[in-house]
């Protein structure tokens, strides 16, 4: 039988715990989020729903993003026993400099028009973090300006060889005179993808003012408070800024680059080269050959081509073919700081961060990047840990595996052939 008593109100009182009350807005909005999917609901909440659509969205109908983000999800983990881990060390060496954590900052596009600190805030926040951030040829910040808010940092630029040559040419000059260490040369856009969300939205830069628009943001006042006070958005590479991404980026792009370009590029610029956007073993080993020093397997986060392959589904494979002569890197669907840990734990040197970051950022400008990389340190940690490694160094194909959706024509298939 239960023996009841009446508590003491000393005892009553030892219980009751208040949190310190967080008056600002702000801190208060970012200490409450403890995922990035939990910042990306607030991102969602204080942000236009075109801004939004065009950071959160993909192309078409979204396959290639959703497969990506899937295929994280469907990591098995394999942790051992009794190691020591009071002390788990994150560091990493990548193309030739040391990175505190094992991700950086991917290049985006447009950035300020998501919030008016753009890559400022990234590019501040990951100097801080100790990690690299790229900036975008398709930035909202100078290259000059980049470096001026990571001066200390490791600093990455982005290229698109353009149909005016001679523009991309001097993007590069001017990164290498900046002191940009890495360049990440795009080999997946020779043509914009259909970004069926911005073309809903009717988006465009720079966002015109509608019925629409000013319904949708009513409720967001700030957001254009911001766009309307600052100053006005500037690009790395476009001197004209009206039309939807598509048109910009069909007007810029030139379909014809070719591995002549490559050579042209890799003639005139001083540091590291990586290619971004690769998606095949063959295209790996080919580039391999040609003596770059890192590929990024990458979909553009499955704004390109819809239904093309997972980066982190290619990422053994490729390893094994080429990751004695190259640094293999991967992007697209990373949410978790246990997607980072599964991918260097397959083989890749280093990972990017593109949405995670943004939704940061329109969470919170650089308040908000400081927390989604926190959030991120803090599960890369947590993970390693649990899985009960010291060292980035320490994690191998064994902790992982990759487990397999069957869908329906597979399972038809299967049934078919175990007929008798």
């Amino acid at each position: 039988m239960v023996q009841r008593q009446v508590p003491k109100p000393a005892e009553i009182f030892e219980l009751l715990k208040f949190k310190k009350v967080v008056l600002r807005g702000k801190e208060r909005r970012l200490g409450s989020a403890q995922t990035i999917e939990e910042l990306r609901a607030i991102a969602k909440r204080r942000t236009p729903a075109a801004a939004f659509d065009y950071t959160d969205g993909a192309a078409e109908n979204e396959i290639s993003l959703q497969r990506a983000v899937q295929a994280f999800e469907d990591v098995e983990f394999h942790p051992a026993v009794l190691n020591d881990v009071s002390e788990v060390n994150t560091a990493t060496t990548v193309l030739g400099d040391t990175s505190a954590l094992p991700f950086g900052i991917a290049p985006t596009g447009f950035t300020r028009l998501m919030q008016t600190e753009g890559e400022v805030a990234g590019a501040g926040a990951a100097g801080a973090a100790g990690i690299p951030f790229t900036l975008s040829t398709l930035g909202t910040t100078s290259i000059e300006d980049v470096k001026a808010a990571n001066p200390h940092g490791r600093n990455w630029f982005q290229l698109y060889v353009m149909r005016q040559r001679e523009i991309s040419y001097g993007l590069v000059e001017r990164a290498a005179a900046a002191g940009f260490d890495t360049l990440f040369f795009t080999v997946d856009t020779p043509v914009a993808g259909a970004r069926l969300r911005d073309a809903r939205n009717g988006f465009s830069i720079p966002p015109q003012i509608a019925i629409r628009t000013l319904v949708n943001a009513s409720v967001r006042p700030w957001w254009w408070w911001d766009f309307l006070t600052t100053p006005k958005l500037e690009f790395a590479s476009l001197s004209q800024t009206g039309g939807t991404v598509g048109e910009l980026l069909n007007s810029a792009m030139d379909p014809s680059i070719n591995y002549e370009d490559l050579a042209e590029i890799r003639a005139i610029w001083p540091g590291k080269l990586a290619i971004k956007g690769v998606q095949t073993v063959e295209d790996a080993k080919k580039l391999t050959d040609l003596g770059v020093d890192a590929i990024l397997l990458s979909n553009h986060g499955g704004r390109q081509l819809d239904r093309a392959p997972v980066p982190f589904h290619l990422l053994p494979e490729v390893v094994r073919e080429v990751g004695a002569d190259t640094e293999v890197m991967v992007d697209t669907g990373i949410r978790n700081g246990a997607d980072i840990v599964a991918s260097l734990a397959l083989g890749a040197r280093f990972t990017l961060i593109g949405r995670a970051y943004l939704y940061g950022l329109m969470a919170g400008g650089r308040e908000g990047v400081d927390r989604a990389i926190e959030i991120l340190a803090t599960e890369v940690r947590r993970t390693m840990q649990l899985l009960q490694v010291r060292t980035v160094e320490e994690l191998n194909p064994s902790h992982v595996t990759q487990l397999t959706r069957f869908n329906r024509v597979d399972f038809e298939a299967r049934a078919f052939t175990d007929r008798p």
